[in-house]
């Protein structure tokens, strides 16, 4: 099983600076009732359930994987949000959506994976309305250069696709796209913030689920017995270089 595989299975997809850098994102994108909001790469669907819950607007939440998508619909389900929020099986490169659609698109710890971030971030701005807002949050390098072993070791860590960029590089891409009026904003990690704003994510009860289906993972998965044995690893030095950014664009 893949790190995402692995995800779904439990119901956790998590970015860093949890629910604060989120908050952020959708307070720089100006989401409010009024608007029509995509999230790509959505994950087990905890992001679109929070701002259509929250702002009651109506969102359309995005992943590759259908264990992800599934996810997702259980929890709209649960939470009664189901006629506000959808949730599609879609390519991030290859967004099957018209022109000019949405008001806002945000993407969080999903555009380190695309094998051509400049085309996945072209689409997020290609279906976005005129005006509207594209907003990122993506783990990023705030100290540079990193470690060669670093790098390396991430890229393993996750799947062997991630390419962790500077804030620069975040920004590139969007001045790439065409973005204008972009925001930046970049903090460093740490443990302990990073554990509490997990816990403000998902709330009590979701943890207690995640947890039950980790148990029960780790007791008949032996990849899940490596995967948390590696997580647990990570090397010391890891948060003096690595944390994230919240990129904002305006079309």
């Amino acid at each position: 099983m893949s790190i995402f595989e692995l995800q779904a299975e439990v119901g956790l997809t998590k970015q860093q600076g949890g629910i604060k850098a989120t908050k952020e994102l959708i307070e720089l994108c100006h989401i409010d009732k009024s608007k029509y909001v995509l999230d790509v790469g959505c994950g087990v669907g905890k992001t679109p359930y929070y701002i259509a819950k929250r702002y009651g607007c109506r969102v359309v939440g995005v992943d590759i994987r259908q264990s992800m998508i599934d996810r997702s619909n259980e929890r709209a389900t649960r939470e009664g949000v189901e006629d506000r929020v959808e949730f599609r099986v879609v390519d991030a490169q290859n967004l099957p959506f018209e022109h000019d659609l949405f008001d806002v698109v945000i993407g969080e710890s999903i555009t380190a994976f695309l094998e051509d971030k400049q085309r996945g971030v072209s689409e997020y701005v290609r279906v976005t309305k005129p005006g509207g807002y594209v907003g990122l949050n993506e783990s990023t390098w705030i100290k540079i250069p990193p470690p060669t072993e670093l790098v390396e070791l991430l890229a393993s860590d996750l799947s062997g696709k991630a390419e962790i960029l500077t804030s620069d590089g975040w920004t590139g891409l969007l001045e790439g796209s065409g973005l204008r009026d972009i925001v930046v904003r970049t903090y460093k990690t740490k443990g302990l913030s990073e554990s509490i704003n997990l816990i403000r994510r998902y709330g009590l009860r979701d943890l207690l689920r995640i947890w039950d289906r980790s148990l029960s993972l780790y007791i008949r998965s032996p990849g899940y017995r490596r995967f948390a044995k590696e997580a647990g690893s990570m090397p010391k030095n890891l948060l003096e270089y690595l944390g994230y950014g919240v990129f904002v664009g305006r079309k």
